[in-house]
């Protein structure tokens, strides 16, 4: 329904932390307030501007929503769904094959939220496989018409998504972001998954701000705390030596090409994307005594719907790094001796990898098969209750034990983050939990600090 019952009260200024204030213009239709807050004085001046020229120019102002009809019904033309594609194709030739899949995801869990109804709904399952294969994947989009089992489900999210003037509203804001916090299982979501999916919707909501579907940011003026990140190593996870000599083991006696594999994890922190990596040429390792390995980059296990090149893998830049930059990591004399005798034994991939699909250089180590041989050496080499806790659950686990077994041994933080590839402050807070013996030092130096105690007074 449209009103000319139209009142324009003056510019608000609100006072934010420090020096820093924000604008809202406020104004009644039809007795019904609505308000709009701007980042700068001359941004609200504007919008303000254009309420009062529709309502001296005799415009009707749109109940619903509170703007000019022209205002109005160009800003319902464009809904959350017109957004969320054209953030993904404006991502998607510049973004690396990981980041296309990190936004489809972020938009896939925010979309439910954003729906403008529920009836007539497919299943949300379908809701998310739809956008997650489909809309969300700019080249699978431009491809052809969907898959005929998710045309329907297209077809409504097309046309039931809300509109940006709603999307807009604190209140859906946060009924979004909330939606961020919870996993498929209905457990609390982790506080690093929270984080980087609300950067992706904060991203996506400042494109429509450039594209001028919206006047401001509307996650700018609403108060969210997302979880606190804490994300410590449990120190659980860690294994000892010992463990791990009993892990690499078991390995060699079933994949014996995955020894080496495993033992670059645990023996110099390397991820598992830099061992498949990783090159003939750029591991030196002498006869006798430290070797080194120079990384040079990563192998990610991208999917084939995601890559420019349709391939599974995709070769990347050391992480946190630029493109050409490299990594030097120390070899102890032991990893020296594994990786020699599988380079004689195992290493004939035509792209010099030191690590291929059962050793015969056909095609890179894949996930799949790593992790399966995981969990037949943990099968082999713990114990019952060990394998029910999650000591060494995860390949990346070992990683997790090395970075720690250095740092307790006394290596300076400084060279450990060089080493693992972190900067120190994340080493640090990641990996407190797993330093042994901090306590009782910190104790002997204060003691020592402090000197020997003088004579005790005599108490009357």
């Amino acid at each position: 329904m449209s009103t000319y019952d139209v009142r324009i009260h003056a510019i608000l200024i609100n006072q934010l932390s420090g020096s820093k204030k924000s604008y809202t213009v406020r104004w009644k239709v039809a007795g019904q307030p609505f308000r709009k807050t701007f980042a700068t004085r001359a941004l609200a001046e504007s919008f303000r501007s254009k309420l009062v020229v529709a309502q001296r120019e005799g415009v009707a102002f749109d109940e619903k929503i509170g703007l000019p009809e022209p205002m109005a019904r160009e800003l319902n033309s464009r809904s959350w769904y017109d957004l969320a594609t054209a953030f993904v194709d404006m991502k998607w030739s510049s973004a690396a094959a990981t980041q296309r899949k990190s936004i489809a995801d972020a938009l896939t869990t925010v979309t439910p939220a954003l729906l403008r109804t529920s009836r007539g709904a497919p299943a949300e399952a379908d809701i998310r496989r739809a956008l997650y294969s489909w809309v969300l994947n700019k080249t699978r989009r431009e491809a052809g018409a969907p898959p005929d089992d998710l045309a329907p489900v297209v077809k409504w999210l097309s046309a039931n998504t809300l509109p940006l003037s709603e999307v807009a509203h604190p209140a859906t804001i946060r009924k979004a972001l909330d939606r961020l916090t919870t996993r498929l299982d209905g457990g609390p979501a982790a506080a690093n998954t929270v984080a980087r999916k609300r950067a992706v919707i904060y991203s996506a909501l400042k494109y429509a701000v450039e594209l001028r579907y919206l006047d401001a940011h509307p996650m700018d003026f609403i108060q969210w705390r997302a979880p606190r990140n804490v994300e410590q190593v449990d120190r659980k996870v860690v294994v000892n030596p010992e463990q791990a000599r009993s892990l690499l083991a078991a390995v060699r006696d079933r994949d014996p090409h995955l020894e080496g594999f495993f033992a670059c994890m645990y023996f110099a922190a390397l991820r598992p994307s830099e061992v498949i990596h990783l090159r003939v040429d750029e591991c030196e390792l002498p006869e006798e005594g430290w070797g080194w390995l120079h990384l040079s980059g990563s192998t990610q296990h991208v999917g084939e719907d995601w890559s420019d090149s349709g391939a599974a893998l995709e070769d990347r830049e050391l992480k946190h790094r630029a493109k050409r930059a490299t990594r030097d990591v120390p070899a102890c004399p032991e990893l020296v001796r594994i990786l020699r005798r599988h380079r004689q034994t195992y290493c004939r991939s035509s792209d010099g990898r030191m690590f291929s699909a059962a050793g015969r250089g056909l095609t890179p180590v894949s996930k799949s098969t790593y992790l399966r041989a995981w969990r037949q050496a943990r099968a082999r080499a713990l114990t019952p209750s060990q394998q029910r806790s999650p000591l060494a659950r995860r390949p990346y686990d070992l990683r997790h034990a090395a970075v720690s077994l250095w740092l307790n041994s006394g290596v300076p933080a400084t060279q450990v983050a060089q080493w693992a590839g972190h900067s120190v402050h994340v080493l640090l807070s990641v990996y407190a939990s797993c330093i042994d013996g901090q306590d009782e030092a910190a104790r002997m130096r204060i003691e020592a600090a402090l000197g020997p105690a003088g004579p005790e007074t005599p108490t009357r």
